[in-house]
């Protein structure tokens, strides 16, 4: 594997790991249009690791709120909300991992995944605040659309965020939420595939190569998760579904 080729993946997933365009839908694509294959799911968790680093980055004082108020029950009440939106996606990962390592081998199955991404964000122009919290009764709802993301071309922060805005809670608010939601999210997925990774052996990497990878889907994922949030809290999330729609159409040729 070359530099280049880190340097490809690393921005492919920092890109498309937050913006509502489906990182796993992308990486399909990728690899049968430009013949790029990740080395064995080493390399996978690295950049799912520089993935993490955006997040906590980003949110770093929310993150740092949330430690710094953990005597509070509101707090605890939205620590929670995220457990309990973490369960369907959880549990739907871990009944049905083969069936949803197989889907990563069909492109149009993406196809059409990814023109229902389209469809749920096209809606969101049509969406209104009215102010709503998200409950337990909202995030646990918000939860099973994060699991149904587990499809490759179904976009998580598009599904998560879309539907928080469907329910009247405010574009920012669902923003947040979504993507605090996504650091068990992203911590659950790297520890099943680490553990895959313990039980077969890969091809070893070098550290620079790893280093370059993790360090671009950081930055990249950085840049990506600023500017969506900035989108969203203009209402321009919907901009985003025509892209999804073209891609579609590119993976269902394939």
């Amino acid at each position: 594997m070359t530099y280049l080729d880190a340097i490809l993946l690393g921005a492919l997933q920092g890109l498309t790991e937050f913006l509502p365009i489906s990182s796993s839908g992308h990486l399909v694509i990728a690899q049968a249009l430009l013949g790029i294959e990740l080395p064995g799911k080493t390399f996978e968790v690295i950049l799912h690791l520089g993935s993490l680093g955006s997040i906590l980055i980003v949110f770093r004082n929310d993150i740092y709120s949330l430690i710094r108020t953990l005597h509070t029950s509101e707090t605890w009440k939205f620590i929670g909300l995220l457990v309990l939106a973490t369960l369907p996606a959880a549990v739907i990962g871990i009944a049905f991992d083969n069936q949803i390592d197989r889907a990563f081998d069909s492109p149009r199955l993406v196809a059409v995944s990814l023109w229902i991404t389209g469809f749920i964000l096209l809606s969101t122009r049509w969406f209104q605040s009215r102010g709503k919290t998200i409950n337990w009764q909202r995030g646990l709802g918000i939860g099973f659309a994060q699991a149904l993301a587990i499809v490759p071309g179904i976009s998580r922060s598009g599904s998560t965020i879309s539907l928080a805005m469907a329910l009247g809670v405010p574009a920012k608010e669902a923003a947040r939420f979504s993507f605090l939601l996504a650091l068990p999210a992203i911590l659950g997925a790297g520890l099943l595939t680490g553990l895959k990774v313990l039980k077969s052996p890969e091809v070893s990497l070098s550290w620079s190569v790893s280093l370059i990878g993790f360090l671009t889907s950081l930055f990249v994922g950085w840049a990506a998760l600023t500017w969506l949030i900035h989108l969203v809290s203009r209402g321009k999330f919907y901009q985003f579904s025509g892209y999804c729609f073209v891609l579609g159409l590119v993976a269902w040729v394939i």
